[in-house]
């Protein structure tokens, strides 16, 4: 027998570490065995109570799908759309694992075989949850943002960017979870995954000021597409709400784009949720007006404005002009459509005009008076005295 430069027996040495494996083998394969005989009663009550639980997953997953559909067919909405989107979003890997775990618990397996099922259980029940909560963050977000259809339309383009992060952030989550529960060292990628988000938010700063613009239009609905905003010196049709920018029509048919981030900047009025327009004319009448016909112009215009179906709001004197006297008259026009308050105000025009006709009272233009001084200073007329008719005889 020789011995290697150690002083080890070489000939035996390959029986020392050879049957290492098949020894774990072949324990593995006892135990199973052993397990099987002995156990076959847990494992009948285990395999039903499996089967039981997988049945109850699939019937939840239905009625997810039971309550989709009703949502398309005019039937529901809302949150109970949320709740069947979410719910059909179970996996049918997830099912058996959940019947599995269950299972293994009852009929208490060999350890290696528990330890597999155990760590493919982790993993569909964590990806699992993050389709999930993805589910239910969008939900939210759609719910939140999107009151009826045409506001979801016309925001499609920003809740696809923001399904894209969620489901980045959601699942980028669920991995770090799943490695940290197979025994993987997850710091380094916590780090890396920290360090690249910081250099790519400070590479796309600008892009992401517009993107982060665009949520808080989609949380606070300051305005939606359709609607008619005022800002700066525009007024116009909201036509679409992007990523980055809004697009805005104004009557005279150009497209104002601007910035998602400088238009939250400013002060936006917001047109189509006023409930009435408001009107005002400024009439100047004569001096030689009387002024009890003065007194009455209120009690007139009140019945013009109200003959023509508008809301009366105020009427009164002003000012004293240069060549005039000031009468101001308020009145709204219900709704915030354009057409009917232009349409009244034309309407409410014409009617004064041809009440103060009826009235004799007339409209003042400007006027200027010369008066022309002798050398003494006395004043005379500014034109020679008519001539004196002839005598008779």
């Amino acid at each position: 027998m020789s011995t290697g430069p150690t002083g080890t027996d070489t000939a035996q040495a390959p029986m020392v570490q050879m049957p290492t494996a098949d020894f774990d083998l072949a324990q593995v394969y006892a135990d199973s065995l052993f397990w099987l005989q002995t156990h076959w009663g847990r494992i009948i009550a285990a395999l039903v109570v499996a089967v039981a639980i997988m049945l109850v997953l699939r019937s939840v997953r239905s009625l997810g799908v039971w309550l989709c559909r009703r949502d398309h067919a005019g039937a529901g909405g809302g949150w109970w759309q949320v709740a069947g989107r979410t719910l059909a979003r179970t996996g049918r890997f997830f099912n058996i694992m959940v019947g599995l775990e269950l299972a293994r618990h009852i009929a208490d397996p060999p350890a290696l075989v528990s330890v597999a099922l155990h760590t493919l259980f982790t993993v569909a029940a964590v990806f699992q949850g993050a389709l999930w909560a993805r589910e239910l963050i969008l939900g939210a977000v759609e719910q939140h943002s999107a009151p009826d259809s045409q506001a979801r339309e016309g925001l499609a383009s920003a809740l696809s960017i923001i399904r894209l992060l969620v489901t980045f952030a959601v699942f980028a989550i669920a991995l770090v979870v799943v490695l940290d529960n197979v025994g993987v060292n997850v710091t380094g990628l916590i780090a890396g995954l920290g360090v690249g988000g910081i250099a790519i938010g400070l590479a796309a700063q600008g892009i992401f000021a517009d993107l982060f613009a665009a949520l808080a239009i989609i949380f606070d609905r300051p305005f939606r597409r359709g609607d008619v905003i005022s800002f700066d010196q525009t007024t116009g049709t909201v036509e679409e709400i992007g990523l980055k920018s809004t697009r805005v029509r104004p009557p005279s048919g150009e497209e104002h784009i601007i910035a998602n981030k400088q238009l939250l900047e400013k002060e936006i009025r917001n047109i189509s949720r006023r409930a009435h327009r408001r009107n005002k004319f400024v009439l100047s009448i004569v001096y030689r007006t009387p002024p009890d016909v003065i007194a009455r112009l209120p009690d007139i215009l009140r019945e013009e404005v109200v003959a023509c179906g508008q809301v009366f709001a105020q009427a009164g004197f002003v000012n004293f002009s240069a060549s005039s006297i000031d009468i101001e008259v308020e009145y709204d026009t219900p709704g915030p459509d354009f057409e009917p308050w232009y349409a009244a105000r034309h309407a409410v025009g014409l009617a004064i005009l041809r009440r103060f006709a009826a009235e004799g009272i007339e409209f003042a233009y400007p006027t200027q008076t010369t008066f022309t001084a002798a050398p003494d200073g006395t004043l005379v007329m500014p034109y020679a005295p008519a001539a004196a008719p002839p005598r008779a005889g």
